[in-house]
């Protein structure tokens, strides 16, 4: 009886370092499923992943807009600027060297893990080192995420942890009006 006590005890730990471990990454075509608030409408977002030495694209698809969303490798590395385009001004937008998508760039994660904070649009964000009872899950699996929320205002965001590539999979309370939510990643 002990045995199989301790094998029931076993499995559910096991299975619980599972889920807290998943770290979605990218690759060519790998597609990412959103579901966006948007000043109080709710809109699905899928972004394409499209990655080459020169830049990482993600090909938007939302309620008719089909953009195509591109990041010189300048701002995946350094970038201090998070671009909010819903991809309906142009097919083809060409962020500036600073400015990242759906992701903070290589350094800011840097200076979350080194420092606990991180700044960009000018906006700090601070580590939320409280335990968060309402984690964050895609394809019904707990992702390993970081919560950061704002020093100005009440904005809060979940960043995958993932040093090439750190998504955001979730904000809350952005005073914008757009609150998107990691739903699904297909590779």
């Amino acid at each position: 009886m002990k045995n199989i006590f301790l094998v029931i005890v076993f499995c559910a730990i096991y299975q619980a370092t599972i889920a807290q471990n998943y770290v979605p990454t990218l690759k060519n075509n790998t597609q990412l499923h959103y579901v966006c608030k948007l000043h109080g409408q709710t809109r699905t977002l899928q972004l394409t992943v499209e990655m080459s030495k020169n830049a990482l694209a993600f090909k938007l698809e939302t309620r008719g807009v089909n953009s195509k969303i591109v990041m010189l490798p300048e701002a995946v590395k350094n970038g201090n600027a998070l671009s909010f385009n819903q991809g309906e001004y142009a097919p083809v937008l060409n962020l500036e060297s600073n400015e990242t998508f759906f992701m903070i760039s290589q350094s800011a994660y840097q200076d979350l893990i080194k420092n606990n904070s991180f700044v960009y649009n000018n906006t700090t964000y601070v580590l939320d080192k409280s335990e968060d009872k309402n984690g964050i899950s895609v394809d019904g699996k707990t992702v390993d995420a970081l919560h950061v929320k704002a020093q100005i205002d009440e904005t809060e965001m979940w960043i995958i942890k993932n040093p090439e590539f750190p998504l955001i999979c979730k904000i809350i309370k952005n005073p914008l009006g757009i609150n998107p939510t990691l739903v699904k990643v297909v590779d």
